[in-house]
């Protein structure tokens, strides 16, 4: 029963953090919908299709996201994703709050 529930906060967590790890994949480079599922995979922040492809909507409606179309050499075109300003913005103050809650958790793990 306890790891049952472990892994639930840990799907949890990661659900917190995803939207995050997705613009800091765009802050490297343009992608597209499942390079980032790869990556986000790699990095153990499992994630399939139909949890991504909302997300990305969600984020291109917000103004955080742009895409563009490009022919592929293997099958259909595929849809880039990029920052935009907004998202850029949007990242940075993501970025500070990840530093403030990572510091809060050490400070009450090490108190």
């Amino acid at each position: 029963m306890v790891d049952s529930n472990v892994d639930n906060i840990k799907s949890q967590m990661r659900k917190g953090v995803l939207e995050y790890c997705i613009l800091s994949t765009l802050r490297r480079n343009d992608a597209y919908a499942s390079s980032l599922i790869v990556e986000l995979k790699e990095a153990q922040m499992i994630v399939v299709e139909g949890t991504l492809y909302p997300l990305l909507t969600r984020l291109k409606n917000q103004g955080l996201l742009s895409y563009r179309w490009e022919e592929s050499t293997q099958g259909p075109p595929r849809k880039y994703y990029s920052l935009t300003e907004k998202g850029r913005e949007a990242l940075a103050e993501m970025d500070a709050a990840w530093r403030e809650v990572v510091e809060s958790v050490e400070y009450i793990k090490n108190k």
